[in-house]
């Protein structure tokens, strides 16, 4: 995994560098998959004869949702391995989420030797039943068809306050309320998106960018 450091307002060390290689294999235990880890240490100073203040910020990128993590302190060492405790537990709780997922998955189940459904309160109709309905020797009454407008096709809406947050919290929150997709506002851009599910435990990102309204549309 490779790591990039990078100081504002504060020298790097070689034996801060150091310490961040080691820091960084005990990141790569916990995410295997991640290819490349981004640390960031920022000095603020202050006027008024405070001490001034380490920021260490970290990036894991690869294959698979980034996760950040921060931390600030009197000490730039000291930051740093809160900020690696905070990140390493983002880590664990995810690969936890993952392994829970595995033994544990949402929704149906279909068993084919007995063709049940299980985790569902559904039982399948019969072979006979479905060739009935299908050549109409047993007709589908809703007792909606006299209604004006009445259609077969049902569209379901919510609506929801708008939430400002960073893509991982996003992840986060869609996890915790166990949908495969979560709406937000990012807070980076103001862009309304949306975080769903890939294959396997891969995440992804949908933005809208556009401004205003297309000519043709407002027209």
């Amino acid at each position: 995994m490779e790591t990039s450091i990078v100081g504002v307002g504060v020298g790097i060390s070689d034996r801060f560098r150091s310490v961040v290689e080691e820091k960084a294999t005990r990141i790569a235990t916990l995410a295997p998959r991640a290819q490349r880890v981004d640390i960031k240490v920022t000095h603020r100073a202050y006027r008024n004869g405070r001490p001034g203040d380490e920021t260490v910020e970290l990036t894991v990128d690869g294959k698979g949702p980034v996760v950040r993590a921060e931390a600030t302190d009197g000490d730039k060492f000291t930051a740093l391995d809160l900020a690696v405790d905070k990140l390493c537990e983002q880590l664990r709780r995810a690969k936890d989420k993952r392994v829970d997922a595995r033994n544990h998955p949402r929704g149906a189940k279909y068993e084919k030797g007995s063709g049940a459904i299980q985790g569902i309160d559904l039982q399948p109709a019969s072979a006979d039943v479905l060739r009935a309905v299908a050549t109409g020797e047993i007709p589908i009454i809703t007792g909606n068809e006299d209604e004006e407008g009445y259609s077969p096709v049902v569209i379901r809406t919510k609506e929801f306050q708008p939430e400002w947050m960073a893509v991982e919290e996003a992840v986060d929150r869609m996890e915790l309320v166990g949908h495969d997709f979560f709406l937000f506002i990012d807070v980076r851009t103001d862009h309304p998106s949306v975080v769903y599910r890939r294959k396997g435990w891969d995440y992804g990102v949908i933005s809208l960018t556009t401004q205003a309204q297309p000519e043709e549309l407002a027209s």
